[in-house]
Formats: C-alpha cells, sequence, structure tokens
C-alpha cells in the first residue's frame, strides 16, 4: 500500500508519515525500486497507535517509549501504567496553567469596556 492509500486509512497526512518514519517510529518501511515506500497491515497498525498516542497528548520521545513497550513480550502493564501516570500528571499541571491563563484573560476581556474610547483595559493590563 502507498503513502495516499495509508494517510487516507490513518488519518495522518504524508509528511507526519514521513516524519515518524524519520524519527525511527516506524522501522524498515519497505521501498520499491523506484523509491515509492510501501506499508503493510502492520505499518498500519503501527501508524494508528503513534496516531493516537498523539491524539492524548505524548510526544515523540514519549512514543518511541510506548513503542518499545509494545514492542517487548516481557513488558509488565504496571510499567506502563507508571509512564502514563508521569503524563497524566503533567496533563493535569498544563490544565491548571491554562485555566489560570484563561481567568486572567477573562478578567482583562470582562473589564475592557468595548467602546470607542483609546483607552482599553486589556492593553493596560498586558502592559503591567
Amino acid at each position: 500500500m502507498h503513502i495516499k492509500q495509508v494517510a487516507d486509512l490513518t488519518g495522518l497526512s504524508a509528511k507526519q508519515i514521513r516524519d515518524y518514519e524519520k524519527h525511527q517510529l516506524l522501522p524498515n518501511v519497505h521501498r520499491t525500486l523506484s523509491g515509492y515506500r510501501t506499508y503493510n497491515e502492520q505499518d498500519i497498525e503501527r501508524l494508528k497507535f503513534i496516531h493516537h498516542s498523539r491524539e492524548v497528548g505524548f510526544s515523540i520521545a514519549q512514543i518511541k517509549e510506548l513503542v518499545r513497550f509494545l514492542d517487548d513480550t516481557q513488558r509488565q502493564c504496571k510499567d506502563v501504567k507508571q509512564f502514563t501516570h508521569l503524563h497524566l500528571q503533567f496533563l493535569t499541571q498544563e490544565i491548571g496553567r491554562l485555566e489560570k491563563m484563561r481567568q486572567t484573560l477573562q478578567q482583562c476581556y470582562d473589564a475592557c469596556a468595548g467602546d470607542e474610547n483609546a483607552y482599553c483595559a486589556i492593553l493596560e493590563h498586558l502592559k503591567n
């Protein structure tokens, strides 16, 4: 299967697929004599795994670790759970940080009269 077909099946762009190969998340992609990449079912399943991992916020480096877990027949579920727990903690902290940003911006927005005067509470707040 060629990259366009794989992109359609996985919801990824051809560029993303090539990037994942470049980052060695997709090992041993076969190439035709003319240099075109061809993908098998195992490659498609791996790409879907990578795509789902990205959707929940894992970085490329973290996905490399998840792929290592995936390929390790001796893995222990507790290790994967601990790894995921660390990511959940990071996401929780990030959500808190974003919520503080949203609250601050909401306060600026609420303080702004939104009229035709030159004075703007939003700009004044951002200057300080």
